[in-house]
């Protein structure tokens, strides 16, 4: 898996900050991603959003990590 360089902490703290700054909530980001082209790495994840969506590099890595932690508790449920 790739690594996030992130602390659990930052993490949420990035999530908490992206409706502030983008005008849009998590959930709404998870959906396009979702919805998204079938990206298989990471990286073309933020890469996807970043471009697409003029993210910057913390919040799209952000949401894409947290994409793929609800798909894989949904995956193990």
């Amino acid at each position: 898996m790739y690594a996030t360089h992130f602390s659990d902490q930052t993490h949420r703290n990035l999530l908490d900050r992206i409706p502030h700054c983008t005008g849009r909530e998590v959930s709404d980001w998870l959906n396009d991603l979702a919805e998204g082209p079938a990206f298989l790495r990471f990286d073309e994840k933020v890469s996807w959003l970043r471009s697409e969506h003029a993210l910057s590099y913390g919040h799209a890595k952000a949401l894409v990590h947290e994409y793929d932690l609800r798909r894989a508790r949904r995956n193990l449920a």
